[in-house]
């Protein structure tokens, strides 16, 4: 899934160095923390957040074949 979020984001940022995905899994779910560069926050969210909900859609689509619920979550 982390590579999934990685090849989806890098081509859209600028700092590619800069784009890390970290995990937090608990008993029901995982959370997916993105985190990318400042100056690319608005090439990842897009206009009216357009691009991060298509990214999230991605990503709970793929999640569903676990038995826990798959969450992604934008940071600076």
């Amino acid at each position: 899934m982390e590579d999934l979020i990685l090849t989806i984001v890098k081509p859209l940022v600028d700092h590619q160095d800069d784009v890390v995905v970290s995990v937090e899994e608990s008993a029901t779910s995982l959370l997916y923390k993105l985190s990318v560069n400042k100056e690319d926050m608005g090439r990842v969210i897009g206009k009216q957040g357009r691009i991060a909900k298509s990214i999230r859609t991605l990503v709970y689509a793929t999640g569903n074949r676990n038995e826990k619920k798959v969450r992604l979550e934008i940071i600076e």
